[in-house]
């Protein structure tokens, strides 16, 4: 898998490079407030696409139990060093094959299942893998966000500016390629149904900038702090201006 071999080549330097932005950090925040939302504690839960593990860490030290996936071995490897057996490689469209019993729920932050192409592979592993009435909450790049818009057109990378209006593109990390897929809200939908049911969505990042703002967005710290309040009022009716959207399913009977 392309994706898993360019997640691999940045593992060792993955937490030096996007751990100290604080863009990075307003959006996680915005994403955990969703699992705390989701999962109550003493919920068993299932991360897909988990990375290094900052999320599934986390929730542990809440009182969640964390199963971690990724389809990168060198990711999932600096992820057990934090999480021991509770964290293996499996790409998400392998779900089906993973060994464990139901799960109280499950969620994918920061974009992992736009690196596949197709969820409904996802969607098949995870109705077997999540108890009927758990949370699922996937955290997806949006498809019309203003802020990667007026960033890249301010770094004049026309490109870049308007790629999400395509259903792909090509990216690069660690000096390998691959393909991010921009998913619809209604292509999203229909791939979790009929196992899920979608229960609500909210925008992460919609004032908050992208990381390509970085380095320069974090050295205006009251500035984020000031987008990020916003973004907490106009989550959920502007979510689909969202730098990454946050939909919340309902594993159905």
């Amino acid at each position: 898998m392309l994706a898993a071999e360019a997640f691999d080549a940045v593992a060792d330097v993955f937490e030096q490079r996007f751990g100290t932005w604080r863009s990075v950090a307003a959006q996680r925040s915005a994403v955990r407030v969703e699992l705390m939302r989701a999962f109550p504690r003493g919920a068993s839960v299932l991360e897909i696409g988990g990375g290094i593990g900052d999320d599934a860490v986390w929730l542990t030290r809440l009182g969640r139990t964390v199963f971690l996936t990724d389809a990168s071995p060198a990711m999932v490897r600096t992820a057990q060093r934090r999480l021991g057996e509770r964290a293996a490689v499996c790409p998400a469209e392998r779900l089906a094959e993973l060994d464990q019993p139901p799960f109280d729920g499950a969620f994918s932050n920061f974009a992992a299942l736009n690196c596949v192409a197709d969820l409904r592979p996802v969607a098949a592993g995870l109705q077997r893998l999540v108890r009927p009435g758990g949370q699922v909450v996937l955290v997806l790049f949006g498809t019309c966000p203003p802020g990667e818009l007026i960033v890249q057109l301010a770094r004049r990378d026309m490109r870049a500016a308007f790629r999400r209006m395509r259903r792909s593109a090509p990216a690069r990390l660690g000096g390998r390629e691959f393909v991010v897929y921009y998913h619809r809200a209604r292509d999203v939908a229909r791939a979790m149904a009929p196992w899920f049911r979608l229960v609500g969505r909210r925008g992460i990042g919609i004032c908050v900038p992208p990381s390509a703002a970085e380095p320069w967005i974090s050295g205006h710290p009251r500035l984020l702090g000031a987008m990020a309040a916003m973004d907490r009022a106009i989550a959920g009716p502007l979510a689909r201006f969202g730098d990454h959207v946050a939909y919340r399913f309902e594993r159905t009977a």
